[in-house]
């Protein structure tokens, strides 16, 4: 645990396989976490489900990146409908947000008829990118702008998607757990691929 995290810190800390959190949206503390079993989702493997392709023919919400990164991270860090309280306190807002601006931290945003529905946010380092979460406030936009996001991964030559843990939800999609020391294994490899994001217009696109 430490008072004090600066930018550079936490990217030094990711790179050595930890990650932030805070026990609660108002706890002023950070802790670092290393968990024994780290979830990861397999780029080359990446199942969409059949309820989702639906949603994604339908083409009636289009994805974007960086558009609307700190909204994104301000409905990350709301309570939401069985899910009252979060990890993401004002500090690890502060934090992604300078490293935004540094070119280091992403967001992929979900509109649907002009109004931001869902999107998710992550940190990108060589060619690891450590998702760190995501919301919705309609049905499948979140999925939506996970499914985008795996496009501009594996455009931008991207190799290991950090899930951090594992949860039905992204189970779904074909993540899986790891021992830490396989994690910090492919972390390595990956740090040393010159993946790029790619820049937006990507272009806006709908997901149809």
């Amino acid at each position: 645990m430490t008072d004090r995290i600066t930018p550079d810190l936490l990217l030094r800390a990711y790179a050595c396989g930890l990650f932030p959190m805070a026990r609660t949206r108002d706890d002023p503390h950070l802790h670092w976490i290393d968990p024994d079993l780290r979830g990861i989702l397999p780029l080359e493997t990446f199942h969409v489900p059949r309820s989702l392709q639906k949603t994604l023919r339908r083409g009636d919400m289009i994805t974007t990146a960086d558009r609307a990164f700190p909204a994104v991270m301000e409905n990350c860090a709301a309570p939401a409908p069985g899910r009252q309280e979060t990890w993401i306190n004002p500090e690890i807002v502060a934090l992604f947000t300078a490293l935004h601006r540094d070119g280091y931290a992403h967001s992929v945003e979900t509109w649907q008829d002009g109004e931001l529905v869902g999107g998710l946010y992550g940190l990108a380092l060589g060619g690891a990118f450590f998702g760190e979460s995501m919301f919705s406030r309609r049905t499948d936009a979140s999925k939506v702008a996970l499914c985008a996001l795996i496009d501009r991964l594996r455009a931008g030559g991207f190799v290991l998607l950090d899930t951090q843990f594992i949860t039905g939800h992204l189970a779904r999609f074909g993540a899986v757990e790891i021992p830490r020391a396989e994690y910090h294994r492919r972390l390595r490899a990956a740090l040393a691929v010159p993946a790029r994001w790619p820049d937006d217009p990507w272009p806006e696109h709908g997901t149809g």
